[in-house]
């Protein structure tokens, strides 16, 4: 049985103007595989409303879960929320579960409970908040998308407090064969151990170090004896 999918949605100009590097990324497809979860697309738009709500739809139909990450601040071009909650056509406004959680963190810290910071609890009509235990501002699940901040220490704590909760499959398995020699030697009995080994995925990664050429080829799948089968027959196919 075919483990679930996941798409990826960052949001932020700060990405797409190399300001900012984004990590989320890499630390999803990381907890997701672990998981059983299969991150089947990323896309990176701007802090624009219709970008973000072209692309939550599509992603949203696309795939069984989907992650959002930046843009739920609280400033002016924090936009996610409200572009969401147009995509799924639900209202939006201060919810007093959220308020409450905010409230109770600044009350603590002395610091007010102003507008600004009333955006980060406005959240579309039957969703549900994901735990922020950095910062206390939530997240919200609405139908299959996660919403998520972007910082990446509050990305991963809403990441830990959402996977519980959803259906995983296999983790993917991998081994890496490290390989010294060019990918046009290798390139043909790579293209017959894929086909003969049609349910793994296999990739070849080059690099050159000191003038000297050579290839990772990495064998993923769930199953541990098919890798291992896979790696084993190129080994000897190459002399390694």
């Amino acid at each position: 049985m075919a483990n679930p999918t996941a798409a990826m949605l960052v949001i932020g100009d700060e990405i797409l103007s190399g300001r900012t590097r984004d990590a989320n990324m890499h630390y999803l497809a990381g907890e997701l595989t672990k998981h059983g979860i299969d991150l089947k697309e990323v896309r990176i738009v701007s802090d624009d409303a219709s970008a973000i709500e072209t692309a939550v739809k599509a992603l949203a139909e696309a795939y069984d879960n989907v992650f959002t990450s930046g843009g739920i601040g609280p400033t002016h071009d924090d936009i996610t929320a409200d572009s969401i909650a147009r995509a799924f056509d639900t209202p939006i406004d201060v919810r007093e579960d959220a308020r409450a959680l905010l409230q109770a963190r600044y009350d603590k810290s002395g610091q007010e409970l102003n507008a600004a910071r009333l955006r980060m609890a406005r959240i579309p009509d039957g969703a549900a908040l994901i735990d922020n235990p950095v910062s206390t501002a939530p997240g919200f699940t609405i139908q299959n998308v996660h919403v998520m901040a972007g910082v990446p220490s509050v990305f991963q704590a809403m990441v830990a407090s959402v996977l519980p909760g959803l259906t995983g499959g296999s983790p993917l398995l991998s081994q890496t064969l490290r390989v010294e020699r060019g990918e046009g030697d290798i390139a043909g009995p790579l293209s017959v151990l894929a086909e003969d080994f049609s349910d793994l995925s296999i990739g070849s990664y080059p690099y050159q170090i000191n003038g000297v050429f050579g290839a990772n080829v990495v064998v993923r799948g769930t199953d541990g004896a098919r890798i291992d089968a896979a790696v084993t027959r190129l080994a000897k196919e190459l002399d390694l």
